[in-house]
């Protein structure tokens, strides 16, 4: 390939005299769309959360977490690029992570960026054409859907990710924008991106319809299911997979699914 110039989500040039060979992925969402765009021999590192494909746990060496990464044992690897995320990783972390090779780092908010990010890894890796029947199968996935969720009646939701403090999702992340298609009103969404709350003031900001309980990052019980509602008046809590709604990539196609799924239920 002829040396090529690309620009990264948040604006950083990178010029490769030939498409990298030696990829560690850092974020779990990504790790799983490099497999599916059919690069698995070329992935040498991931991280300890990229549980999808199963097998890269055994077959991929495992570099650390998503917010910490042993630098040596990725020195060692000798990587042409590291792919991170500006939600999931430091800017901390990128910083450092520079000093050992380019590292394209993604920005995902909405679908368009999804879109985005395939494309970008189509020209970066050298996929093209797997990366457009992605996005080929995507685009039409989400007008089935939208044509789908157009007649639901639009529900107010709270969508839980942490305790101790308790944060749920605000605006300005992929999670909010899920919500949004999906037609559920996100009674945080002027709080900030991942705001702590009270529960005892979820009455006067919003009252939700639903609770949804994400599996991720934080495992919610039934105590913590018991302890949420008590705060609302009428509130449903679910318990939702939290892949399906933090994970972006090719996981959306099974997302939409999911969606319907959920739909049904509620």
């Amino acid at each position: 390939m002829k040396q090529k110039t690309l620009i990264d989500q948040i604006g950083t040039t990178h010029t490769f005299e030939t498409s990298p060979s030696r990829i560690i992925s850092l974020v779990p969402s990504q790790t799983e769309l490099l497999y599916d765009l059919g690069l698995e021999d070329k992935i040498i590192g991931i991280t300890k959360f990229c549980v999808h494909p199963y097998h890269f746990k055994s077959t991929k060496k495992s570099v650390g977490g998503t917010k910490k990464v042993h630098f040596e044992k990725i020195r060692l690897l000798q990587p042409d690029i590291i792919i991170c995320n500006k939600e999931e990783n430091t800017l901390e972390m990128v910083e450092q992570l520079r000093k050992i090779c380019p590292v394209w780092v993604t920005n995902i908010a909405t679908i368009e960026d999804n879109f985005q990010m395939i494309t970008d890894f189509g020209q970066l890796f050298n996929c093209r054409t797997e990366s457009q029947k992605w996005n080929d199968k995507l685009a039409f996935a989400l007008t089935d859907f939208k044509n789908y969720i157009q007649d639901k009646e639009i529900k107010k939701v709270a969508y839980f990710i942490w305790k101790k403090p308790f944060m749920v999702a605000g605006s300005d992340n992929f999670i909010n924008e899920l919500l949004k298609l999906n037609h559920f009103e996100n009674i945080y969404q002027n709080k900030g991106r991942y705001p702590e709350i009270e529960l005892k003031k979820m009455r006067l900001e919003g009252d939700p319809d639903l609770v949804f309980l994400s599996s991720e990052p934080y495992p919610f019980a039934e105590e913590d299911a018991f302890e949420i509602g008590r705060h609302t008046h009428h509130a449903k809590t679910v318990f939702v997979d939290g892949e399906m709604f933090s994970w972006y990539g090719s996981r959306l196609l099974k997302a939409f699914d999911y969606f319907k799924k959920m739909h049904e239920k509620l």
